[in-house]
């Protein structure tokens, strides 16, 4: 038994070349009590021990495996403040205000990382990419220009581009986009490495392989099971355990899905101009990006198989079928596939992520990058959480409380 779900988040081959990570070194399970538990140590988990360390707490950061070594590793790594879910259509449900307030939010939360790294000096290779939204079955061209003012009302930097505007500027096929500036892109292991190195610079100890199997509350803090059979004890718990859900806290609206990527070999790019990413208002959508190295990765074809046999045995014919929307959409010869992998990750009904405090236990919180931007989010849940363990109510908390779908039929 164990407190969160145990799955292969990842098959196929990734274009990183993981023999070349530094994998951080185990530390010893010290007893004692930390302020602060971080159950997972991805990406989410990272940003989370790098805050709550700058802070003061005394942090410890257990996972099953090593740092970045799940979902993480299989990351496209593109940072956007657009999420999968448009402003337009949120705001159909909860009014343009309350959509605005949830997507200015990610938007401060995205640029807020950006300048962080840059402090730190983490050496995650992180470029300010312009992102290119097309056209697609989810919003056509009108619907992008309705969209695009939204963004441009509420002081995000967006701009709804024409067809033939979208291919003088970026060497496309012409199709209608929303330009967007304030994403970037990184190598999302070194990243979460990067920000561990901090974290643990500052006293943060990290612990693997271990399971945490049960959590008691008391009027201390919390009682953390391992399976191994020894105990910790914590102020605060933070469940960042990624896909591999809590479901004893997570609701069932947050759901899991499989996605599948493609990469080009090293120097292929430039194909496009301004190694903009690019992405479809379609569901599902094709997203490509450039890396460091000039491979053209390209990913989508999302299945809501999460098997990971029945899910691995698709890379291959998904790797083809993205492959040929990549050439359709540059308008080129299909581009040779160097490798390819598949992935799980999660969704939400609104595009949004799962932060705040669970349900039943005061002093266990969650941290669930549902929707698709895990970094974005993990940046947010580390503004969210800092606040509530400083005893303060964050305005903006509500909008990702992880329990906020209870009182509705549906999105």
């Amino acid at each position: 038994m164990t407190l969160t779900e145990s799955r292969d988040l990842r098959g196929g081959r990734p274009s990183w070349n993981e023999d070349a990570w530094d994998i951080p070194r185990a530390d010893p399970l010290a007893d004692g009590r930390s302020d602060v538990a971080v159950i997972g140590s991805g990406v989410m988990g990272s940003i989370l021990a790098e805050r709550f360390s700058a802070e003061g707490h005394s942090v410890v950061v257990l996972d099953r495996r090593p740092s970045g070594m799940g979902s993480t590793a299989a990351s496209t790594a593109e940072s956007m403040w657009a999420m999968d879910v448009p402003m337009s259509t949120l705001a159909a449900d909860i009014g343009e205000a309350e959509a605005a307030r949830r997507w200015t939010r990610v938007y401060h939360a995205v640029r807020g990382l950006a300048d962080r790294i840059d402090a730190l000096g983490i050496d995650c290779a992180r470029l300010d990419r312009p992102t290119v939204y097309l056209a697609g079955g989810q919003l056509d061209a009108d619907g992008l220009r309705r969209e695009a003012a939204f963004h441009e009302r509420h002081g995000l930097p967006s701009a709804f581009l024409d067809g033939d505007a979208v291919a003088r500027r970026f060497g496309i096929r012409p199709r209608a986009a929303i330009v967007s500036d304030g994403g970037f892109e990184v190598d999302p292991v070194q990243l979460a490495h990067g920000m561990l190195d901090i974290a643990r610079a500052r006293g943060a100890r990290v612990h693997y392989p271990c399971d945490v199997i049960a959590m008691d509350e008391h009027e201390q803090g919390v009682t953390l099971s391992l399976a191994e059979g020894n105990r910790l004890e914590a102020r605060q718990v933070v469940l960042a355990s990624g896909y591999e859900r809590a479901t004893l806290f997570l609701p069932s609206q947050f759901k899991l899905l499989s996605t599948f990527v493609m990469a080009t070999s090293p120097g292929t790019a430039p194909l496009w101009r301004e190694n903009a990413m690019i992405w479809e208002a379609s569901d599902p959508y094709l997203y490509i990006r450039v890396d460091a190295e000039g491979r053209v990765i390209a990913g989508g074809e999302d299945e809501s198989v999460i098997d990971a046999q029945r899910r691995d045995a698709l890379i291959g014919t998904k790797a083809g079928t993205i492959a040929a929307k990549l050439a359709a959409l540059l308008g080129s010869d299909p581009l040779p596939v160097d490798s390819a992998w598949s992935a799980t990750f999660g969704s939400s009904p609104d595009g949004l992520p799962a932060i705040g405090r669970a349900a039943h236990m005061h002093r266990v919180w969650l941290a669930a990058g549902f929707g698709g931007n895990g970094i974005a989010f993990a940046a947010l849940a580390a503004d969210l959480l800092s606040e509530g363990f400083a005893g303060r109510i964050d305005p903006d908390a509500a909008c990702f409380d992880p329990y906020r779908f209870s009182a509705k039929t549906g999105f």
